[in-house]
């Protein structure tokens, strides 16, 4: 057990170390930074003329959709290829879990097909 710690060690010891130099930054930036609040610092900047239109605009819902997906099968390539390059010694089991799960995201792309989620409109 004591050898299971010794291996985490230098992990979490990275982990704080990243962790108090980003809250260190973090607060540094608040002291540090000059800060006077105006209302045409406030205003968006769009290549030297006044801006056009309502500054928030609404994103059509599709293109979360479609990051979802893109999500989703990356997600599936990171699974599949250490599978892939282990699948002989990995043995009959993990080839009919792999399968499963390719199954399952083939259904999920079928639906999201059928449904018409993949065509750009």
């Amino acid at each position: 057990m004591q050898a299971l710690f010794e291996n985490y060690l230098a992990v979490l010891l990275a982990a704080g170390t990243g962790c108090i130099l980003v809250i260190t930054a973090i607060i540094g930036a608040k002291l540090l930074a000059p800060y006077s609040p105006n209302r045409e610092k406030a205003t968006p900047y769009e290549c030297g003329m006044l801006p056009i239109g309502r500054v928030r605009t609404q994103i059509h819902v599709r293109y979360y959709v479609y990051a979802i997906l893109f999500l989703i099968f990356d997600v599936e390539a990171v699974f599949l290829f250490p599978w892939a390059v282990s699948l002989v010694q990995a043995g009959e089991v993990a080839l009919y879990s792999m399968i499963v799960f390719i199954l399952i995201l083939g259904f999920g792309l079928g639906y999201a097909w059928k449904k018409g989620a993949l065509e750009w409109k």
